[in-house]
């Protein structure tokens, strides 16, 4: 029998469940996202004996603690941040290509899903390369009902590369379009 993996063993965050996470370490987490964001190149870079395959598997499993408290924290300019700016998004309400596409829909997406009262979880979360694929989870903290979940795939070329290719499957039960006071609890650029 296949033994069971800890997805978040060798992360320095466990996002599988809520409260796993010290608020000091929500914070560096945040201070390296915003860092990380800086380190994303005009191109991607090539793959090469200067920036390989491990070294950029090696770096998306340390961005991966970012991007999850910047979802919590619902901090759409670090989201942003993260995909190039000649993304390519599938799921279904696009495709959307570029950055600008999807930004609208998203953001309602991120507000639902960061509001005050749910907490959004990953309990699986994995790495090949430049491919991160993972499930994601929101209840609400009070009913425990869930509010949305998903499965993605990244094609994240590391710290320099950034997001090129998201492809994603969502279910929201409770809402599609998040308010207007939601939406503006969700940090823009």
């Amino acid at each position: 029998m296949k033994t069971r993996t800890n997805y978040y063993q060798d992360l320095v965050a466990d996002y599988s469940r809520p409260g796993l996470v010290s608020d000091s370490l929500q914070s560096e987490l945040i201070e390296l996202a915003l860092k990380i964001n800086q380190m994303q190149e005009e191109s991607p870079p090539e793959i090469g004996s200067d920036y390989t395959m491990s070294q950029i598997e090696r770096e998306n499993k340390e961005w991966w603690p970012t991007h999850c408290e910047a979802l919590r924290q619902g901090r759409g300019d670090i989201l942003t941040g993260e995909y190039r700016q000649d993304l390519v998004y599938f799921c279904q309400d696009g495709p959307y290509y570029g950055i600008e596409e999807q930004k609208v829909r998203e953001q309602h997406w991120w507000a639902l899903i960061a509001q005050p009262g749910v907490t959004m979880t990953w309990p699986i979360v994995m790495f090949h390369e430049e491919f991160v694929w993972f499930e994601w989870s929101c209840m609400d903290d009070q009913t425990h009902e869930t509010l949305a979940k998903g499965s993605v795939a990244w094609v994240r070329r590391g710290h320099r590369g950034g997001c090129r290719f998201k492809g994603e499957q969502l279910t929201f039960y409770r809402d599609v379009f998040s308010s207007p006071e939601l939406l503006k609890l969700i940090t823009q650029d």
